[in-house]
């Protein structure tokens, strides 16, 4: 059973706690990850590309010249799809790009990254992460006391105002609620920041 230090925000151990092994201490499912994360990314297209068929191009409405006697090859529309301005044949049509995952995928993916970040010690357990004021250099000093480098993600109960406002100025580093943390933004992130109050609300939803 894998165990975590609990650290304060100046990166003091002051407790340590053992975690769930059926959520972090797996072996990563690399193909939960993948088809997770291409779910995501599908719906995050609107879809909303088209192209004009031929009978959506405007003009063309007369026969651009007699069907025999020119010499020309016969023409109906110069609307048709060989000619400029025609009518594009097989284009883009707005549609949902979404792809379906089961439940106990999205979950599988989930817990193979909170394992994988705790196997490689890159998954920061706090008691709270509380800011005195919204101030980026307040959540700087945060990362600095607790050694951290690389992107990094703090995950938070709720949200608050002080510590997203803190956040959304530094560009390795992304504030977001747990309810809305994609898999996609967890596989960027090099390191987790987790108050243990999220840490027991994951092992009771996923073990």
């Amino acid at each position: 059973m894998p165990s975590v230090v609990v650290l304060n925000q100046m990166g003091e151990e002051i407790n340590k706690v053992e975690l769930n092994d059926n959520v972090f201490g797996i072996e990563p499912n690399r193909q939960a990850i993948y088809e997770v994360v291409n779910a995501e990314r599908a719906a995050m297209r609107q879809g909303t590309h088209k192209t004009k068929k031929r009978k959506e191009v405007k003009g063309g409405g007369r026969k651009p010249w007699r069907q025999k006697g020119t010499g020309r090859s016969r023409q109906g529309s110069i609307r048709a799809p060989q000619w400029k301005g025609g009518g594009v044949v097989f284009g883009p049509v707005p549609r949902s790009h979404s792809v379906k995952v089961n439940k106990k995928v999205v979950k599988l993916a989930l817990k193979s990254l909170l394992s994988d970040r705790v196997s490689s010690q890159r998954f920061i357990v706090v008691d709270k992460i509380e800011l005195a004021d919204f101030k980026t250099k307040s959540l700087l000093r945060v990362v600095k006391d607790l050694n951290l480098e690389g992107k990094i993600i703090f995950v938070s109960p709720e949200y608050d105002f002080n510590l997203f406002t803190a956040g959304r100025n530094i560009p390795n580093v992304l504030v977001q609620t747990k309810n809305h943390l994609s898999v996609y933004q967890l596989t960027d992130a090099d390191y987790y920041v987790m108050p243990l109050e999220v840490v027991k609300k994951y092992e009771e939803e996923l073990a």
